[in-house]
């Protein structure tokens, strides 16, 4: 067990901490006197009591996490946050375990599917703290504890790097890990600043303003509205959450460079960047043009709003909804799912394989058919001009594989416990690409409550897996991963 302290004292010191946030809601629960509050005063002790029980045993332990204890980390974190962050639901609400665990589980991997319904009368506090799950779990947790823990004494480069997506895990922006970290949590907290302040602006109260900018930057989708963005009907607002969803769906650390360099040319030098924003706009004329085309819309502008919320809503897996696409014609829908797998940016608060992956796919795929006609040519894959290692390149073809096997995998799972095929596939696809809404019975205009507890099961562990980009999750559930 002792082989273990390293990790138990941060999960401890974690929880503790996780704990404090719930200060929040509970404050602003006592002074809005919505009669939630006593719901987080045991959800606090609660966590409290166990974060503390964890660091005490384990509180003179000062080894270093190493690489093994990162992974076990960070899927301890995005495994069991979710049982304390959805106490509140189960106290207040009175909800099973199941669904509070999917909730909370959906709000921290900022997957914005719900179970839960009359969202416009339920306390202002509960829909705060499901925005707030959404904020924090963006980011990611585990970057915070980066920013915050070496202040404890306690080192935070293999949680860093097991967290972090995509190409991130092996640089830094700055010499320090510690600043990293600080440096993109200062990027997000003041890109959230200002999207509050211009939802307030657009039309929208302080409170849906700050509810709405934690689930617009952590790509979440979830609303204090049943409507969502339709409750508004806004095309000023719609437009304000478009920008903040294409910036949140960018590399946070190309945002931190241009920033700290007050300069455009980092995201001019971003392949990400500039293939996201090209296949993101042309979707939203794409499909713009097609609904006026079908008749969907009397006109081009009407078809093109509609489509440019709610395409770049699903492409970047954020999950709000201006109207209900499942009712547009099929081809529409089902290209706004396409996109939610590979749209977004490594970096950023989105879901999916991410572009920098597609594009390396995409650039492989070229050139084995000029080696099909070209044996002997010499052609390596190339990102921003440089080859792309071996290694990363046999990396990304596995984890194309595993996450086809797994949409396959958990659709047929689905469609054999009785749901259709098209409400099964676009359930796993939205839940593993934290996308939120599918389609059928689980669109945009209905939850997740129809879904059987196993159904909902399911669908939490591909919100899991996907969050975690699938091999952070499989490595820990590998025997290899527990022998000595």
């Amino acid at each position: 067990m002792e082989r273990y302290y390293p990790v138990v004292r941060v999960f401890g010191l974690l929880l503790v901490c996780f704990a404090l946030t719930l200060l929040v809601p509970l404050i602003l629960s006592w002074w809005w006197n919505d009669g939630a509050n006593s719901a987080y005063d045991e959800a606090f002790l609660l966590t409290l009591a166990v974060g503390m029980a964890l660091w005490w045993p384990a509180r003179q332990e000062k080894r270093e996490l190493k690489v093994r204890d990162g992974f076990l980390m960070v899927v301890l974190v995005w495994t069991v946050l979710p049982v304390f962050a959805g106490l509140p639901l189960i106290l207040q609400l009175g909800i099973s375990f199941t669904d509070a665990y999917f909730e909370a589980m959906s709000g921290l991997t900022t997957t914005g599917s719900t179970v839960l319904s009359n969202l416009d009368t339920l306390p202002p506090s509960i829909n705060l703290w499901r925005g707030m799950l959404v904020w924090l779990g963006g980011m990611g947790l585990i970057v915070l504890a980066v920013a915050i823990l070496p202040l404890l004494g306690i080192g935070g480069r293999q949680m860093f790097k097991a967290e972090t997506p995509g190409p991130m895990k092996d640089s830094q922006l700055t010499p320090r890990m510690t600043q990293t970290a600080k440096g993109l949590w200062g990027v997000y907290a003041i890109v959230t600043l200002l999207c509050i302040l211009s939802l307030r602006w657009a039309g929208m109260s302080w409170f849906d303003a700050v509810m709405h900018s934690f689930s617009t930057m952590g790509l979440g989708g979830f609303s204090s509205h049943d409507a969502s963005f339709g409750h508004w009907n806004s095309p000023l607002i719609e437009a304000v959450v478009i920008v903040f969803m294409l910036l949140a769906g960018m590399n946070f650390a190309t945002m931190f460079l241009a920033l700290h360099g007050r300069s455009f040319q980092p995201y001019l030098r971003d392949p990400e960047a500039r293939w996201f924003l090209a296949v993101t706009l042309a979707s939203v004329l794409g499909v713009a043009i097609y609904l006026w085309a079908q008749g969907t819309y009397p006109n081009f502008p009407t078809a093109l709003r509609y489509s440019a919320f709610n395409v770049v809503s699903i492409a970047t897996t954020t999950g709000f909804a201006s109207v209900d696409f499942n009712l547009w014609p099929a081809f529409a829908p089902l290209w706004m799912l396409f996109l939610s797998s590979f749209a977004t940016s490594a970096g950023s608060t989105g879901g999916g394989i991410k572009m920098i992956r597609a594009i390396i796919l995409y650039k492989q795929v070229y050139r084995e058919l000029l080696r099909a006609m070209h044996p002997n040519v010499v052609w390596p894959v190339r990102i921003g001009g440089d080859p792309v290692p071996h290694n990363v390149l046999f990396a990304v073809l596995a984890f194309g594989f595993m996450y086809m096997v797994s949409i396959v995998s958990m659709t047929l799972i689905m469609s054999l416990s009785g749901l259709d095929i098209v409400t099964a596939f676009s359930a796993v696809v939205a839940s593993i690409n934290n996308t939120g809404p599918g389609l059928n019975q689980v669109g945009p205009a209905t939850t997740y409550e129809v879904l059987t507890d196993f159904q909902t099961w399911v669908c939490t562990f591909a919100m899991l897996l996907g969050r975690l980009e699938i091999f952070t999750l499989l490595v820990v559930l590998t025997p290899a991963f527990w022998r000595r």
